[in-house]
């Protein structure tokens, strides 16, 4: 059984975004890397009016016409907006992306993961299984947290990333891809989620599921207590199977 995974780590990636973007911004203003991040930015807009979509009640001009501070604090309620709407947008995704790449580089932050984890999967990988994540933060994001985490670089722990860039996690075919891509029957995968959302659409794409309950996550309901195999540590989990 192969196990793609979430609910790894403590929440302190977002407040860090919250509390330091004008900041980020201000300092690397002028460079294409952000000049990028900002212009896609600006087309999520655009195509969320494009689609009658929610968005951001103002747009987003990076032009030299267009007073910084007043343009850096637009980008600001952009990026906040998306993030208490909880959007997943690739655009977002980037950003926070290279904002926690130079927060990592600069030593400000490590990934923070639960006691349970690190250890559960050095006893799954030596039981033959492969193991994966899958996020919606990017690719690089992830590579980022396990390869600065307070538990040193755990990088080799993973077989592979997926993003959303196989699509929303809220989507059956999204899992579908994902199976495909390791090679392996849905049934023969076991993923870990602390979203109901998400289990029900692994679910329905035939992979196995289990709910992992963590202190301050959203509370189930009654049915979805009896309907999921729930967790609170990796630990609990006995999975079986070879690579």
């Amino acid at each position: 059984m192969k196990s793609p995974l979430a609910g790894t780590n403590k929440d302190i990636l977002f407040p860090y975004i919250k509390d330091h973007l004008e900041e980020y911004l201000s300092a690397h203003w002028e460079e294409d890397e952000c000049k990028q991040d900002v212009h896609l930015l600006k087309k999520q807009v655009e195509e969320d009016l494009r689609l009658h979509r929610a968005c951001a009640q103002h747009s987003l001009d990076q032009s030299g016409h267009t007073d910084e501070e007043k343009a850096i604090r637009e980008v600001v309620d952009n990026v906040l907006w998306q993030m208490a709407s909880d959007r997943k947008s690739t655009a977002l995704k980037q950003l926070q992306g290279h904002m926690w790449r130079a927060a990592y580089a600069a030593g400000r932050i490590k990934g923070e993961v639960y006691q349970d984890v690190v250890p559960s999967i050095r006893r799954w990988r030596r039981q033959g299984l492969k193991v994966y994540i899958y996020s919606s933060g990017s690719v690089e994001a992830q590579k980022l947290l396990f390869g600065y985490s307070v538990e040193g670089d755990v990088l080799d722990l993973f077989d592979g990333h997926f993003d959303t860039n196989m699509g929303t996690k809220v989507e059956s075919k999204s899992y579908v891809r994902i199976a495909e891509r390791m090679g392996c029957p849905p049934e023969e995968i076991m993923f870990l989620t602390d979203v109901t959302r998400e289990a029900k659409a692994a679910e329905d794409a035939g992979v196995n599921v289990a709910v992992v309950v963590r202190s301050g996550n959203m509370e189930l309901t009654e049915e979805e207590r009896s309907h999921y195999n729930l967790i609170t540590t990796f630990s609990q989990l006995e999975v079986t199977g070879s690579a």
